[in-house]
């Protein structure tokens, strides 16, 4: 099977789980069928699958990252002690684990298409992502509390592991506690990394974006944060801040030289 095979046998599988969807047309036009795919997985439950659709979900989804070019850790330059900042997409950064922006459920963003972090790297990691943090959720029958952070396979990512952390969501006015939440994120992210043997990790803006933390106010909590961690445990973890938008990488460089 070529991509396009692979795609639409994807697409017309997960059609067949949504009996509404029995009679939709697939497109003819490949973006249109990756926008449908993707919309497809996105408000897919976490429920057994065949083996032949993981093989064929697996062998698609890593060759759509290698088009996109994935980047090795060893291509980037720290900006400091072992700190290291990088724009682009983190589902195509090769490194021990990235960390996801998750919501309380952790069980993914099931709007489809969604811009977040989260829609992207449990698209491009596969079905699999959302079955395992289900079972993490429903052996905890509770919602993931912020500040704390599970990690979970990657799967079909180039890293090794995701972990998911539930960042704070400023209503209004920024408090104290909502700076501490955001700082726990980070030390449990960088605890639970080292448990775990994990020499490198890349952590996304937590809490900008959809959950409205200000983004300059969460750079300086990230920076310091994982600062005074490396410090206090003398640790030698990679770090890597991934960015996406000039904003972020333009508050995140200053600040690396200027704290």
């Amino acid at each position: 099977m070529n991509q396009t095979e692979k795609r639409i046998f994807l697409i017309k599988a997960l059609l067949a789980e949504q009996p509404e969807y029995a009679n939709m047309q697939i497109p003819a036009n490949a973006d249109e069928q990756k926008r449908l795919l993707r919309s497809l997985f996105n408000i897919r439950m976490p429920e057994p699958v065949s083996g032949e659709f993981l093989q064929i979900q697996d062998e698609y989804l890593q060759e759509e990252t290698a088009r996109k070019g994935i980047t090795l850790l060893e291509e980037l330059s720290p900006e400091r002690d072992h700190l290291y900042l990088w724009q682009g997409d983190i589902t195509t950064l090769q490194c021990d684990a990235i960390v996801n922006a998750a919501n309380a459920q952790l069980l993914g963003c099931f709007c489809p298409c969604h811009g977040c972090i989260d829609n992207a790297i449990h698209t491009f990691s596969g079905v699999q992502l959302r079955a395992a943090c289900a079972d993490i959720m429903k052996e905890q029958r509770h919602e993931e509390e912020t500040g704390q952070a599970k990690i979970t396979p990657a799967f079909n990512l180039p890293c090794k592991f995701v972990l998911h952390t539930v960042g704070p969501i400023v209503q209004g006015r920024l408090t104290e506690n909502d700076k501490e939440l955001l700082a726990s994120c980070y030390r449990s992210c960088l605890t639970l990394a080292e448990q775990n043997s994990i020499k490198s990790i890349a952590f996304c803006c937590i809490s900008t974006g959809e959950f409205h933390f200000p983004n300059d106010k969460a750079a300086e909590i990230a920076i310091q944060t994982v600062k005074e961690y490396k410090r206090q445990t003398k640790s030698e973890i990679e770090v890597i801040f991934n960015v996406f938008k000039d904003l972020d990488y333009g508050i995140y460089k200053k600040l690396l030289w200027t704290n």
